[in-house]
């Protein structure tokens, strides 16, 4: 099998869509949250996607078979929120290791059941992403207007949070670290921190490729915390990731200018995964598939990414269609970067 590396110089590589999204078309109860394990739980289950991981394995390994088989490459694990702080909505910052192995493992099943597929299954190469999400609190904003200074998380509990995440996701067996849908840089930061960390204290493991990917919030073209798209990837490229990109908030129309911004300074490869279009009035997604994948293609024929898929709203439906649209597209080329000022 090839690398990562290797592939990306000679293809466009799709990112699957979204899961929450899946999830919901199966309409799962408070009883399927539970599960046998959870069943006296004293605080409601239901919407904590990811103890889904323990509870319903069945259901994410069959998400990630249908996203296999429109024609991801990689595959995002179910762990935007499994850390101690999120999981502490639940009182369940204890199971945050547990989820992100289990996450992992359901994951690889799911590479593993479709190689075994098919003959011409086991010859393709698929790659886990353990999914790092922006937490949900921030260290660079206040959650109190009349309290600018107060932050209601410190850093070294953020660096804490990720590094148990990032541990179930090695141990669980994830092929790529991607951090996502980036809203406070500071946050990304910490999980960088924290992937280093681990490496530095686990000399054995070998260290897994670093994706990282914001979230530009409006036609601004800033993220939440403030910056500008430059900023941003001047701010986390210490971190020599494979990739740097956008993803979430906006639809492919509107993520257009940033990825093209982006595709011009990035020296790495360039990711971009937008949402089915804005929401509706109901808060939902209506771009057909075949939409986006038009937009994506054109980004394609444009030479402004390397990796593209879907986030909000998107289905197996949305990757199949962007997968048809990229295939016989050149990638990005890396550009030749200059080594020192003149």
């Amino acid at each position: 099998m090839k690398t990562i590396q290797d592939c990306l110089k000679e293809r466009i590589l799709v990112i699957d869509g979204a899961m929450g999204t899946m999830i919901q078309r199966h309409k799962l109860q408070e009883a399927d949250y539970r599960g046998e394990r959870f069943k006296d739980w004293p605080s409601e289950l239901k919407g904590n996607n990811d103890l889904l991981n323990i509870t319903k394995p069945e259901v994410i390994i069959g998400i990630h078979k249908e996203y296999l088989e429109a024609g991801a490459d990689i595959i995002e694990t179910n762990t935007f929120s499994s850390t101690a702080i999120a999981m502490a909505d639940y009182g369940m910052q204890s199971l945050a290791y547990e989820l992100n192995l289990a996450a992992a493992r359901c994951a690889r099943r799911a590479i593993e059941e479709f190689r075994a597929a098919s003959p011409a299954n086991a010859q393709k190469e698929k790659w886990v992403a353990g999914a790092i999400g922006p937490l949900n609190k921030t260290l660079s904003l206040s959650p109190d207007v009349n309290n600018p200074g107060f932050r209601a998380v410190t850093f070294d509990e953020v660096v804490e949070a990720y590094y148990e995440q990032v541990r179930g996701l090695v141990d669980g067996g994830a092929d790529l670290l991607l951090i996502e849908t980036i809203f406070d840089t500071l946050n990304a930061k910490g999980a960088i921190f924290a992937i280093k960390k681990y490496y530095r204290e686990h000399p054995e493991q070998v260290q897994l490729p670093v994706m990282i990917s914001g979230t530009i919030t409006d036609a601004s073209g800033r993220t939440l915390s403030g910056q500008t798209l430059e900023a941003f990837y001047t701010s986390v490229m210490h971190a020599r990731p494979l990739s740097v990109g956008l993803n979430c908030a906006l639809g492919a129309k509107e993520m257009r200018p940033h990825i093209e911004e982006l595709s011009q300074i990035a020296g790495c490869y360039v990711s971009a995964y937008p949402n089915a279009g804005l929401p509706n009035a109901m808060g939902e997604y209506d771009e057909h598939p075949a939409d986006t994948g038009h937009y994506l293609e054109e980004w394609a024929n444009e030479g402004f990414v390397n990796i593209v898929g879907g986030c909000c709203g998107t289905t197996p439906d949305h990757i199949r269609h962007i997968a048809e649209h990229v295939k016989n597209i050149q990638p990005r080329p890396l550009p030749v970067l200059e080594t020192a000022l003149t």
